[in-house]
């Protein structure tokens, strides 16, 4: 199996330098096909999703844009093995920044960053460009206890210059703190279920439900700027990565700490809401956000 797999990566990543990104993205289309059109697998948990973020819609929007979601994973997973092959040259022929002066204004303060995003678009693509632009930067990430697939997975994850912290680590909070003070950026994806000890309780599409505190935390610890920051497929068929303005993580005198997290890390909630009603065809809407908190 491990030989298999390194076989396949190493032939997948060797033809995947040669196509054009719609042929790549096109290339991914079987996955939605099985995935959501053959075995509906979590096909009922996207629809569920759905009605509970947008109940004034139909039946036939809320398949529509459920089901282009799921292809959405597909067409992400025709790009994961080109991101070894990635290229200054490609990225200005297939990228488009928006709000790159928020990063360079963050940067230029000294004292790192965090970014707040989400499962939508094709993140690693996006990350290893942000790595490639020359912003370090560092995801959190839950990693593979078999350890020769987890080191395959990431050395492709990361190829362009993209690291990872382990979410589970014990030594986590020194990494990020280390990562900091080298004015990396701290990629939090805030979009899943989170329960207790590591999650408060929230809302998100004004339904309750769990969410990590941790960038909340780290916020305040440290002070440094939040920023917003998210990519989707344009209709111009190039990657758009966004990076908005830092948000307001300052601390109100009467609040206590506890209170304070919970304020921020509802107040991400809200803005990663906003981001997905801007895109909702492109968001992950397999995973079980809205669990018993």
């Amino acid at each position: 199996m491990k030989l298999l797999a390194k076989l396949f990566t190493k032939i997948a990543i060797f033809f995947s330098a040669f196509y054009p990104r719609t042929w790549l993205r096109k290339s991914g289309w079987w996955v939605g096909f099985l995935w959501f059109d053959v075995f509906g697998f979590r096909k009922k948990i996207v629809l569920n999703n759905l009605k509970l973020a947008f109940p004034g819609w139909t039946d036939e929007e809320r398949y529509r844009v459920g089901r282009e979601s799921v292809y959405q994973l597909g067409y992400n997973f025709g790009e994961f093995f080109f991101i070894p092959s990635l290229t200054d040259k490609w990225i200005e022929k297939n990228v488009v920044f928006e709000g790159w002066e928020n990063v360079e204004k963050a940067r230029a303060a000294g004292k790192g960053m965090f970014f707040l995003t989400l499962h939508l678009g094709n993140g690693d693509l996006a990350a290893n460009t942000i790595a490639m632009k020359g912003q370090p930067i560092h995801i959190i990430t839950k990693t593979f206890k078999t350890k020769w697939f987890n080191d395959l997975w990431f050395s492709i994850r990361g190829a362009g210059g993209v690291q990872y912290i382990d979410a589970h680590s014990p030594n986590n909070a020194f990494e990020i703190l280390k990562a900091l003070k080298k004015n990396s950026a701290l990629v939090f994806v805030l979009d899943q279920y989170m329960g207790k000890p590591f999650g408060v309780a929230s809302t998100f599409f004004g339904h309750r439900t769990g969410t990590a505190y941790g960038l909340a935390l780290f916020a305040q610890k440290t002070k440094a700027p939040v920023l917003p920051i998210y990519t989707f497929e344009g209709a111009d068929k190039k990657l758009h990565i966004v990076v908005e303005a830092p948000m307001d993580t300052s601390v109100s005198v009467s609040e206590d700490k506890e209170e304070s997290i919970q304020r921020l890390t509802q107040s991400f909630n809200d803005k990663l809401e906003e981001i997905v009603r801007k895109h909702p065809e492109q968001w992950m809407w397999v995973h079980r956000r809205w669990k018993d908190f």
